[in-house]
């Protein structure tokens, strides 16, 4: 067994503190990472205080994992050892489905494997990135190009890939106006990307004081939604608005926003199911749809993409060590725009 090194939650609503595990050897189809760094996404805060539910302890948290290949096994292609290598939200799933064979693990029939929080097929238990190393299947590893910054680019595997999917499935393009609803870990990427795809960018926020950020990340407009009169300059006019926010809030205010045929996407999942004027859609023939992470494949593009186009997640580097503090101050939304731990503070 592979002796690893991880900060886990080792109860709910407990700080979190270091935890000695073991991992498997690399077999044939594996890849062995030496992780440099792992993004904080805020499904981890979720889960590390069981917020949603049959959390498994102790539990070592973390999806948006970077580093460097140590080790492959005799079947692998692809990756070498020295090469940059990515992990994201999944590391398994049955392969067999018709959602698996289409290239969306992310839809797996019988469920995909979890990073962390979740049981191989095994069922030994999952652990994430929080952590030294990690081994996972070829099939669930991806390539990342050494002209990115390595740690800006650890949150791409899930704030960068959630948006990036529904942009490219509702072929969102060059002349389009296109809404991000919040900008937090999620929006910022979607404003990065929706703008470099040419589409005429505008922001969605309830704190004014976001608007030179927006800007500079490559919104043209930013409306403050609580203000009325602003929400209604834009009624009718968007091809596609992506919505980022958890919290709850009045999507009846954007599908007004929506053009004849327009959609509006939600990645986030408000706490209770929102009240939606039907008539906003029949009359319109407007939709409302939903979108989670993404493929290997489409991960894979998007990686390649961000590559070619210098695009990467705007981060804050901390220690470990912090990682509790890092959570209150996402809770009060004090992040620009996702936290990344330095790996090399673990053993500090």
């Amino acid at each position: 067994m592979l002796a690893s090194l991880g900060y886990a939650a080792h109860q709910p609503n407990t700080p979190l503190a270091p935890f000695k595990f073991e991992r498997r050897e690399p077999g044939p189809q594996d890849v062995q990472i030496e992780i440099r760094y792992c993004g904080v996404c805020h499904s981890d805060l979720h889960q590390v205080r069981d917020e949603w539910g049959a959390g498994a302890f102790p539990m070592v948290p973390g999806h948006e994992i970077v580093g460097r290949v140590v080790k492959v096994g005799a079947q692998v292609r692809g990756f070498k050892p020295g090469d940059l290598a990515g992990i994201g939200c999944m590391v398994d799933s049955c392969r067999s489905c018709p959602a698996c064979g289409e290239g969306l693990e992310q839809y797996c029939e019988k469920g995909f494997v979890g990073t962390y929080n979740s049981k191989y097929k095994d069922g030994t238990p999952t652990y994430g990135g929080y952590s030294s190393n990690y081994v996972v299947d070829q099939a669930f590893a991806l390539r990342i190009s050494d002209r990115l910054d390595l740690a800006a680019t650890a949150p791409l595997l899930c704030a960068g890939i959630t948006t990036w999917s529904p942009l490219r499935h509702w072929n969102v393009r060059k002349g389009q106006k296109v809404g991000v609803v919040g900008l937090g870990g999620l929006g910022h990427m979607a404003v990065k990307f929706a703008a470099s795809f040419g589409a005429r960018v505008v922001l969605f926020t309830t704190s004014p004081g976001k608007t030179e950020d927006a800007l500079r990340l490559g919104a043209q407009e930013v409306v403050v939604s609580k203000n009325r009169d602003e929400m209604k300059r834009h009624a009718r006019s968007f091809d596609f608005i992506l919505d980022t926010v958890s919290a709850a809030h009045d999507l009846n205010a954007y599908t007004a926003l929506l053009k004849r045929e327009g959609t509006l996407t939600l990645v986030g999942i408000p706490p209770a199911d929102p009240g939606l004027r039907v008539g906003n859609l029949i009359f319109q023939r407007r939709q409302i749809g939903g979108s989670l992470i993404g493929g290997i494949r489409e991960t894979q593009e998007m990686l390649d993409y961000c590559a070619e186009h210098g695009i990467v997640s705007d981060i804050e580097m901390i220690p470990v060590q912090k990682i509790d503090e890092a959570y209150e101050r996402m809770l009060r939304s004090d992040v620009k725009y996702r936290f990344v731990i330095d790996i090399a503070t673990l053993k500090a």
